[in-house]
This record gives structure tokens, C-alpha cells and sequence, in this order.
């Protein structure tokens, strides 16, 4: 049965090195057009562009016609615009529903006007996947992660969202909270993500620290990682403690809600790392909003996402 659904996937390739994923993707969403209708926002190349309208028939494939320095948002702003129904999913494009993923995700919204769910690596898992496991788990533990992928109902998202800003999934579910939408955190619905290249996992460490420059409270506790391992450097028990700690909370993220059967069994153990790495990459983020803000294609984007205060205010003019 047909979802009164649209499925909005911003989309940007810069070069063929995708052509392998281009099959696998025009797979899935021909299976998804099968039951929702689905609009493919595509910032790619003109070459890139009218190869896929052309071998994905299945789907509608449009241009970006939003303007911002953010490519992803402009096309999921774009998506939304164009959206023929009054519930929309966005998702990148490593993100793969199944049906009962899809259901759930959609039947949330009922007492909900945007709904988070978690994401979680198809397997088998490379080792940077794991590594990012541990990220997940922490943000489990102290609210929810947020994943590649997003539903809300159509008409809270509009007329639109900043796209200047870097952390567009904060940015857009805070623009519907402004507008006293409801916010559900969906931890046991789980939706799979095709694991990254290695070499897109390290791209994107000091890009996702910056994120947290729209968090103040997180970004002070990131900050403090770095000081706190030097000053414990020479007390080795201490240290070891400490990164016990860091285990406990990720393990209690991972059984949250009842999903430890969801993660494997060793995955909180990758969140020492994962600390560690964003401790160091959260001072490189810090340099470079100083500087002018992080690199982003070409441009730089300042601003990680605005603060509720600065939304209500514009929502109340």
C-alpha cells in the first residue's frame, strides 16, 4: 500500500567515482517509488544530472532552486517546497529504509510534527563504522543521535529554514520547534545507513565537531577532553577510570529503550576513541570559527545553526 508520503533526497556527486552506487541507489529508490512518491533534489554536475533523470525514471529528479551555502539544505529546502503531501522524509543518500522502518517513521508523526530516528551501519561494519558507533551510543545515552534522515509534517517545515548554516538537521528541527511544533526522538525506531569510505569518514571528523558550536553546554564538555587527559597523564589509574566512565555511559546508550540486541556487543567500547578524537577535533573547530568558519565546498559556513532564541524571535515578527 501507497504512503501519502514524499521521500526528499538531496543529492550532490561531483565526479563518476559513484557509478557503482549509482545502480545500487536507482535500485532502492525504485523500490521506494513502488510505495511512496519520491523526489531526488540533484546538485550534481549537468553531466551527472541528466544521467540520473535519465536512470531514475522512477523518480522525479530536479535542480536545487533554493539559494545557500549549504548545498544538502537547499536541496532538502527545495524538496519541501516542491512536496505533494503532508508528510515528508529527507534522507542522504546512504540511507536505506525498509518497510517497517518506513511505517513506524511515518506513523510517529501522529502526535508529532517532526520525528528523529536513529540510524544505525548495515554490516558488515568497516572499522571507521564501529568507530562512529561510539558516537551514536554517547548521544543515545544523553537524548538521541541524530541520523541522515528526518520526518515532518510538510506544512511546519515551510516556507523554509536557514541554509547558510552548517548543522542543517539541528537547524530544521529547531525552525519547527520555533513554530511550537512537537519534537519526537524516535531512539527504538531504527533506520539503515550504508557505511562511508574510509577516506569520507576523515572528512567529515572536524565538519561534525563544529556542529557542536550550536550546542554551547556539549561544545564546553568536548572542550575539556584534551585538559583533562593532560592533567591526568601521570596517574594512569585515574585515567584508566575515566575512560571506564566513558564505556558506562555509552553501554547504557546502546541498551536505551531496550535496543542493546540492535548494536553489538563490544560497541561501547569504541566510544574511548571516538571522545579522544573529539576532543582534539573540537579545538580545530573552535580555530576555525575564529578564523571565519569551517571550509564547505568551496566556501566557508560560519555559523553551525542558530539558537532557539534567535528562531522564536523571527517566528514572532
Amino acid at each position: 500500500m501507497r504512503e501519502d508520503v514524499e521521500y526528499v533526497l538531496p543529492l550532490r556527486w561531483d565526479d563518476e567515482t559513484h557509478r557503482a552506487d549509482e545502480a545500487e541507489l536507482g535500485e532502492y529508490l525504485a523500490w521506494l517509488a513502488r510505495r511512496v512518491d519520491v523526489t531526488v533534489v540533484d546538485g550534481s554536475p549537468a553531466h551527472l544530472f541528466a544521467a540520473h533523470r535519465r536512470d531514475w525514471n522512477a523518480v522525479r529528479v530536479v535542480p536545487p532552486s533554493v539559494p545557500g551555502r549549504n548545498g544538502k539544505a537547499r536541496g532538502a529546502m527545495t524538496g519541501l517546497l516542491l512536496a505533494r503531501h503532508p508528510v515528508t522524509v529527507i534522507a542522504d543518500d546512504d540511507v536505506r529504509y525498509d518497510d517497517g522502518a518506513l511505517q513506524r517513521v511515518v506513523a510517529a508523526l501522529a502526535d508529532a510534527d517532526i520525528v528523529r530516528p536513529q540510524n544505525i551501519w548495515q554490516r558488515p561494519r568497516p572499522w571507521h563504522a564501529r568507530w562512529d558507533t561510539g558516537r551514536t551510543l554517547i548521544n543515545r545515552a544523553f537524548g538521541g543521535d541524530f541520523s541522515g534522515t528526518v520526518a515532518v509534517r510538510t506544512a511546519r517545515a515551510r516556507p523554509g529554514y536557514d541554509t547558510d548554516v552548517l548543522f542543517e538537521n539541528l537547524e530544521l528541527e529547531r525552525t519547527v520547534l520555533a513554530r511550537g511544533g512537537r519534537r519526537r526522538i524516535a531512539r527504538d525506531i531504527f533506520v539503515a545507513r550504508r557505511p562511508a569510505t574510509a577516506g569520507r569518514f576523515r572528512e567529515q571528523r572536524v565538519r561534525q565537531a563544529y556542529d557542536s558550536l550550536a550546542q554551547p553546554a556539549r561544545l564546553a564538555v568536548e572542550l575539556a577532553v584534551v585538559p583533562l587527559i593532560l592533567a591526568l597523564r601521570r596517574r594512569p589509574a585515574a585515567l584508566a577510570l575515566a575512560g571506564v566512565a566513558v564505556i558506562a555511559v555509552a553501554e547504557a546508550g546502546r541498551r536505551r529503550d531496550g535496543s542493546g540486541g540492535v548494536f553489538g556487543r563490544t560497541d561501547a567500547l569504541w566510544a574511548v576513541p571516538w571522545v579522544v578524537e573529539r576532543g582534539v577535533t573540537s579545538w580545530v573547530a573552535l580555530s576555525l570559527r575564529l578564523r571565519g568558519g569551517v571550509p564547505y565546498r568551496g566556501t566557508r559556513l560560519r555559523k553551525a545553526a542558530n539558537s532557539m532564541r534567535t528562531l522564536r524571535k523571527k517566528e514572532t515578527r
